[in-house]
């Protein structure tokens, strides 16, 4: 075995220039094959763990995907509110611990604005449980403070004391700024690697004294308008700041037993029409939606490699019609067939190995310099971490169809017969 090892290394190194090319052919195709894996449960595990403390989030019946994407990923808008009333009746229930309020609708920048309530940063939880934790500041006290996440601070340049100006709807660039009631950044979170990181928060009252009169199109409302915006904030009364309307409700039950009926509840209630669900189930929803583009990425990727791997053997069979001479030289000095066939196949193999070594390296060095641009741009985080199981299966595979490709050319070569090989043909 050693000896064919030698052999297939010496005969490599005689064609440097081939072998070169097909070590690099499959290993970018194997750093494509994962990169693919790597990114597609990175993402899974990135939304899994987005939330994973709340039990139930409540909101206007709009489907259960769309409920989680524009509370929990800030992803559309909600197609209606629920009152505040509903959210006060369901905070009152004896089997819920606690309730999280949000009001979405503003924006600063680009990123989303979220009226809601110190509870927050109590209760909100993310990862195995992690809470939220502040880098620097702290958490809202009083009108017009805000509280950013860890991108709205590193790409806008915010620090604890800046001020910032909240503006009507979702666009980078808006024309209806609330210019007349700038807010003070009092606190700015952890990198959490959530939709958190690229969220600004406030209190719900804050949200209500900035659309105080706006919006209306009469001359005497704006005539009030323009008083009010003349007045000091410590006037605004309690009654006029108590919020009328909310976008959705996080909800955490004091029994995970009792959370199935709390969802029935809520969801079956006279009067207003709600809708109750569990973030998890919503997930496996969204995943099921998504997991047909998954698998067609990966079986792309995985052409990909079966494509390398095929040039692979038409690089061995094409140079098996030039090395006839050397299989019978080989032959004459005493190498029985299946030894031609092994030097083959082993040659196969080295090849194969060599691009899974490289492919592999060069899979990690993609990762560390693109991981922080995904990270900023898409707010998924890759881990430098050892390969996953799945992807070490996903080598193995590679490796055996490797082996495989050198079969059909080492065949070839144990057919050949000693005459044919040293015959001279003009």
């Amino acid at each position: 075995m050693l000896t064919l090892l030698k052999l297939s290394i010496s005969s490599l190194r005689n064609r440097r220039l081939t072998v070169l090319l097909s070590v690099i052919t499959i290993a970018f195709s194997v750093a494509l094959l994962l990169g693919v894996e790597r990114v597609r449960t990175e993402a899974r595990t990135s939304f899994n763990q987005t939330i994973s403390g709340t039990d139930l989030i409540v909101g206007a019946p709009s489907g259960d995907v769309q409920l989680l994407l524009y509370s929990v990923f800030h992803l559309g808008n909600a197609s209606n509110n629920i009152s505040w009333k509903s959210a006060e009746q369901i905070k009152a229930r004896p089997d819920v611990a606690w309730t999280i309020p949000l009001a979405l609708g503003d924006s600063h920048k680009g990123y989303r604005v979220i009226g809601t309530e110190t509870g927050y940063f109590k209760h909100y939880q993310y990862g195995q449980k992690q809470s939220l934790a502040f880098s620097s500041g702290q958490a809202f006290s009083g009108l017009f403070q805000a509280v950013i996440g860890a991108e709205v601070a590193q790409k806008l340049g915010y620090k604890v004391g800046d001020p910032m100006v909240v503006a009507h709807g979702m666009g980078k660039t808006s024309f209806k700024s609330h210019d007349d009631n700038p807010f003070q950044v009092i606190g700015i979170l952890a990198r959490t690697g959530t939709p958190v990181d690229r969220s600004i928060l406030v209190s719900l009252e804050s949200l209500e004294a900035i659309h105080i009169g706006w919006g209306q199109p009469s001359v005497s409302d704006l005539r009030a308008r323009l008083q009010q915006r003349q007045q000091s904030h410590a006037t605004f009364t309690e009654e006029a700041l108590q919020p009328k309307a909310i976008t959705a409700l996080l909800v955490g039950v004091k029994s995970k037993t009792q959370l199935f009926k709390v969802q029935r509840d809520l969801n079956n209630q006279k009067g207003e029409a709600l809708q109750a669900v569990i973030p998890a189930v919503a997930l496996q929803q969204v995943w099921q939606l998504v997991s047909v583009a998954e698998n067609a990425l990966l079986i792309v990727a995985a052409f990909v490699v079966v494509s390398a791997l095929v040039g692979l053997m038409a690089v061995i069979l094409t140079g098996l019609n030039e090395r006839r001479r050397e299989m019978a030289i080989l032959r004459a000095i005493g190498a029985r067939p299946l030894q031609v066939m092994s030097l083959l196949v082993t040659e196969s193999s080295v090849l194969t190995l060599l691009g899974l070594g490289f492919g592999t390296l060069l899979f990690y060095l993609i990762l560390l310099v693109a991981a922080p641009w995904l990270y900023a741009e898409w707010g998924i985080w890759f881990e430098i971490k050892t390969l996953t199981p799945t992807e070490l299966n996903l080598l193995l595979s590679v490796a055996a169809s490797g082996i495989l490709v050198g079969l059909w050319p080492g065949y070839r070569a144990y057919k050949t017969s000693l005459a044919d090989g040293l015959a001279i043909r003009l």
